[in-house]
């Protein structure tokens, strides 16, 4: 691996710059400031996903269980459900896809409310999240007031995504499930930008001022886990590094 490359890469961005690399075969791993906590924005979806399906699994919820979208749950895009009419129907399966696939914040903010930001936190620690926390919902402008955020770190994730490819959160086929949810992504622009068109990304992004994040499996014939994630940078830059690093672990992964 050539390491001084990548730290070169990341070195030169503006803010605070983290990324965690799995090689799902070898195991071979690459941290750059992976256990540093980073304002989460949409990758907060991917363990609120993982804690709804928890609660499917034990009984508390079911996927075809419907709840209403009313008027006060709609928030800005991304997504779709703030532009429809309000009493429309959608099921906890629903939601997960919307909050994945297209980011859609006020399903997950329905999700949210659906378990409650404590049990939420409960979940995320069985899971073995310590820093990956939520503490609001998305768009709570008085939270953000008082600097109240979500957090993450790339670590974290990347093992939570690690036991997703292994079939071992929740239920295996829970994980599969989850996995199939995050290869649906739209937003593409990020870890796919220079990949070839054939190999599949099961991932989430985030975005917002000064952020950019995206975290994911890349199935070449070598897995790997790839999370990286950024707060107060040039975000253009940051995404244009994040392609040449996200190529480069894919050649380096599946190398000969």
């Amino acid at each position: 691996m050539d390491t001084p490359f990548i730290v070169q890469k990341l070195g030169t961005l503006s803010g605070k710059i983290g990324l965690y690399y799995k090689d799902l075969v070898t195991n071979e791993v690459f941290e750059f400031q992976a256990d540093e906590a980073f304002r989460a924005a949409s990758v907060i979806k991917v363990p609120l996903m993982a804690a709804i399906f928890h609660e499917v699994y034990e009984g508390h919820l079911r996927f075809d269980d419907t709840v209403t979208v009313k008027n006060k749950d709609k928030v800005p895009s991304c997504g779709a459900l703030n532009y429809m009419h309000s009493g429309l129907e959608v099921t906890v399966l629903d939601l997960c896809y919307l909050m994945i696939v297209i980011s859609d914040n006020t399903a997950t903010n329905i999700g949210i409310d659906l378990l409650g930001v404590k049990r939420i936190k409960e979940i995320f620690q069985s899971f073995g999240l310590e820093q990956t926390i939520i503490n609001r919902k998305l768009f709570d402008s008085q939270a953000q007031q008082k600097d109240i955020d979500n957090y993450f770190t790339p670590k974290e994730i990347g093992e939570l995504l690690e036991k997703l490819y292994r079939g071992k959160l929740v239920s295996k086929e829970m994980s599969h499930l989850m996995i199939r949810i995050l290869k649906q992504q739209q937003m593409n622009h990020k870890i796919p930008f220079l990949l070839p068109r054939d190999i599949e990304v099961a991932h989430k992004t985030g975005e917002s001022s000064g952020i950019t994040h995206d975290v994911g499996i890349i199935y070449g014939e070598k897995p790997f886990i790839l999370c990286f994630a950024s707060n107060e940078t040039n975000v253009p830059e940051a995404e244009y590094a994040l392609h040449q690093i996200s190529r480069y672990f894919y050649d380096y992964s599946n190398k000969e």
